[in-house]
Parts: C-alpha cells; structure tokens; sequence
C-alpha cells in the first residue's frame, strides 16, 4: 500500500486516477501550515503539490518514506530539488500542461494593454463615456520581441504571426534555421530591446535572467515600448519599470507575476499604465485539467514500478540498469553543461562519443544527460531527462551519438563536443572509480579536474607566477580554493588552468582577472 498526500487543490479528474488504484491510499488535506505539513509527512510515499506548498529541504528530511514529490506545473520554486535529490526523492513536473493557457494569457494581456480594456471597462461601470480617453493602439505591423522561444514563447509568436504581427526572438538555444520555421526573426537581446514595440518574457527564473528588463535594458527600449511577464517574478525589475513608465519610455505594462507574492504594499499597486493579474497564466480549467491528469499519470506510473517519466532529477530507465549507469549519467550530465558554459553561444550541434567497456550498455540515458547538461545552464526546470532531445529538436540543435569499442589510455571514456556559432569545445571524462569522476581534457588541454560545484577555467600564457596572480586575487576577494589542474602545450605557450572554488566567483573578479597580463580569458562554471 503506497499512501499518497495532495496538499494543494487539484483537479478531480487527477485524484480519481490515483483512487482507482487498489495500491493507493490517497488523503487530500489542504492549506496545511508548514509545521502539520512536517509531522505528518513521515507517513507518506507521494506528494502532490501545486504552487501553495512549499517543499522545503526540513519537510522533505522528515519525509522517512517519500519516494515522490510531484508538482502539478511547470516551475520549481517551492520545491527544494537539491534536498530531495540528496533523500533519493524523485521530482517530478507537467512541463506541457499549461502552455496554450499561458500563451493565450499573455496575448490577452497584451490586447487589454493596447485597447485599455481594464480602465475603459472600469470608466463604462461608473456610468461615463469618454471615449476619446481610451484611445488604443493596433497590433497589426508592430513588432513584438520574445525573450525566450521555448513551448509558450512559440505559442505566443504563432498568435502574433496571426495579428499580422512582426516577431523578433531571442534565444540562446534557437538555431537560425528553426527561428525561420517558426515564422520568427532570431537576434540578440540588445535588438529586442531597440526594434519592439511590445517586448514578452516566456524564460525560467535564473541567476542569468533576474532583472534582464532592467534600468539598463530599459533606458534602452523604443520610447512606448509595452512589456508583458507572464513567466517568472524577477525577470522584470518592478522599481525599473515604475521608473520606465514615469519616465515615458515604457507605455505601458502587464505583469501576472512579481518579485513578491502575493504583491502586498509595492508601488505597482498605485502605478497607472500597469495591468496586474493574480498569477493567472495557468488558471483555466482546461489547463488544471491537463496538469492534474498528467501529473497522477507519471505518479502512478513511477510508485508501481511502469517507468518514470517527467522527472527532473533521475533519467528515465528501470532499476537495475539505473544502478549500473548512475555514475556514467552524472557525470555525462556535469560535462554537457561545463562544454556548454564554456563554448557560449547559440548551441548548433552536441557531439557525444563513447569508448571502452561502456558502449555494451545502451547509451541514451547518458546522451540525454548530455543534452539535458547542455541546456540546463539556461532553460533550468524546463527541460529534464525526458524532454531533452525534444527541447533540443524543437530549437534545431543537432546531436550525434557515436561509440567505439578501442580502448586507449582509459577503460572508458565520454567525449563531449559542444559546436556553436562561436566555435567549438570538447571535454573528455572518465570514473576512475564508481564515485571518482575525472575531467581528463578541455579543448587539446590535458587536465585532471573534479567536474562539481564552483569551476574557474582560466586559458592563459605559461609564464612564471601567473597562477600565484590568480591565487592572490582570488584571495583578496575571499573566495577559497579546492583543487587546481592544468594543462600546457608546451613550455612557455597557452595553458588551461581548472580550479575548483568554494564559492561563486563575482563578475567583477572575474573582470580583474581577465585585466591581467598573460591571461587571455576567465569563464565561471556552475556544476
């Protein structure tokens, strides 16, 4: 018997295919405090949550018998993906459940913004008529800029296209080739910022993206620029946008999310020109449908052992195999995204060779852990180790798995190629134990780096003293060295230098390093 707790409300269709299972025992207990949430959550196998619980890292250490934490939405937030990963908990989410809803959401915004349909409704209730007042704005021939072409981001630029709309999108992940299909024009941030005259964002929420619609990118906007989020709060900067719209560089505003909410006491409650909707991009029925369906689904399927699917945090395999290729998995995981980070870029191709031992197994899980590494630095709890290939299909991105049985200087060997429009990386890895992995190459660099945590890649001229420079400024700035290696072609020429730190490296370090004689970049890896 396998007992199952849904804390937030979901919709009945979900909770009626959980029930019909004889193994389950299914308790809906609502609006618990985080205090009864903890004492009652050793009981339980499974739980189900929307957004109103908050999965923190002290509930799920109390959860003794947790195996799965489902979220019935896209997003992560109240969940701590990191404790449950250190439990054994398995995360799961709807990432597709929602996405016609929010796009829909997101051009109803955008029609309420150049129509003033809130203020002219609010002024017709009062028994007025001022017509002249409410005067709007055409969406035919203006161009919208999409910060983000994932699933919703296409949706949203397919309606535009519909409005006779011109679409600009920017996309780290978007080849050129797939931006044409998709009816889009693929540029950079910066043009997004100077050439729309609505500007939307559809990106996760990550260190990368809070506040990228800033005081900067404002003062950078056409002057009546609209801005539309219906992502994630603190994506838009809330003080930067009041100041834009006093300003008179941002027309107006629509916001369904907030650095805060519920959004008690801010400023944006008294600024005019802004629309401000509770957080209802998910919140038809249509779409609590699909994500209540979609999670019991995976749910079901993964407590009696049919398979794991929508899974954030373990790739989708049976069990036993899973045991075998673990280790293989992480570290294919840790090197697409340290390849990633340090090629930068629009991704074009991933390259994934395998040698020794290891090409007797079946290799998909570990070409998706790639791939998944690969993206993860940007599109976070949007892509997992189901959705991988099909996010890096939907943005064009090539991958090729090949394999070989030679066995060179290593009993097994993982070789990564990342190709972008900047150039192109590989990172070579092996286990030297079942818990030791080694990244035993970059680029034509042979190095022996632990691929975790904090990792300063540095490529620099092989002169005396320059990994003391290093050391000290890292030094003068607190930030503590674990390990270092490095690699040379040959005396007195280009060396890479990996260090390992225990904590994340300021960008203005970073630009100290990079001012220093012989070092000719600095890029910071996050694993």
């Amino acid at each position: 018997m396998f007992k199952i707790l849904v804390s937030d409300s979901l919709s009945e269709e979900g909770i009626e295919i959980l029930k019909k299972v004889k193994e389950f025992q299914v308790d809906v207990k609502l609006k618990l405090s985080p205090g009864e949430l903890k004492k009652i959550i050793k009981d339980y196998d499974c739980l189900l949550v929307r957004s109103g619980t908050k999965a923190t890292k002290e509930i799920i250490e109390a959860g003794d018998k947790l195996k799965i934490i489902g979220r019935a939405g896209v997003g992560l937030d109240n969940v701590d993906l990191k404790a449950a990963s250190k439990q054994g908990i398995i995360v799961m989410n709807t990432p597709g459940g929602n996405t016609i809803s929010t796009a829909e959401h997101t051009m109803s915004l955008i029609l309420a913004l150049s129509r003033n349909i809130p203020e002219a409704d609010a002024s017709t209730k009062k028994g007025e008529w001022e017509r002249k007042k409410f005067m709007g704005v055409e969406l035919y021939g203006k161009t919208l800029g999409i910060i983000g072409l994932g699933r919703i981001g296409s949706e949203v630029a397919k309606r535009a296209n519909v409005f006779g709309m011109k679409v600009l999108a920017y996309d780290p992940f978007l080849s050129l080739e797939k931006a044409k299909e998709s009816g889009v024009e693929s540029v950079e941030l910066s043009d997004v910022f100077k050439r729309s005259d609505y500007i939307t964002t559809h990106t996760p929420m990550t260190e990368e993206t809070r506040h990228i619609i800033g005081k900067k990118a404002i003062k950078a906007m056409k002057k009546g620029v609209r801005i539309v989020n219906c992502a994630r709060g603190g994506i838009v900067d809330e003080a930067a946008l009041i100041e834009g719209i006093k300003s008179g560089i941002v027309a107006g505003a629509a916001l369904d999310v907030y650095e805060k909410e519920p959004p008690k006491g801010s400023p944006l409650l008294q600024c005019e020109n802004i629309i401000l909707t509770p957080h209802l991009g998910a919140s038809t029925e249509e779409a609590q449908v699909n994500v209540a369906i979609d999670i019991a689904n995976s749910a079901r399927d993964a407590l009696l052992g049919r398979g794991i699917r929508n899974a954030v945090n373990v790739p989708c395999i049976d069990s036993e195999l899973y045991q075998v290729l673990q280790p293989y998995v992480a570290i294919s995981e840790k090197m697409g995204s340290m390849a990633a980070q340090i090629a930068g870029g629009r991704i074009k191709q991933i390259d994934i060779n395998y040698s020794g031992d290891i090409v007797k197994y079946v290799l998909s899980p570990l070409t998706v852990a790639v791939v998944k590494g690969a993206l993860m630095p940007v599109l976070q709890e949007t892509v997992n180790y189901v959705n991988s290939l099909i996010v890096a299909k939907e943005r064009g991105i090539k991958v090729e798995e090949s394999k070989s049985t030679e066995l060179e200087e290593y009993a097994n060997l993982i070789t990564v190629t990342v190709k972008t429009d900047k150039g192109s990386i590989s990172v070579e890895g092996t286990l030297f134990t079942k818990t030791d992995a080694r990244i035993v190459k970059v680029g034509q660099f042979h190095v022996d780096a632990i691929p975790s945590g904090y990792m300063l890649v540095a490529h620099n001229i092989d002169v005396p003293g320059i990994i003391g420079k290093i050391g000290t400024l890292l030094g003068k700035n607190n930030i503590n060295i674990a390990a270092m290696t490095f690699g040379r072609e040959k005396p007195g020429g280009k060396t890479l230098s990996v260090l390992n730190v225990d904590s994340a490296v300021p960008e203005k370090t970073l630009d100290e390093l990079r001012k220093e004689k012989n070092i000719l970049d600095v890029k910071l890896i996050k694993l």
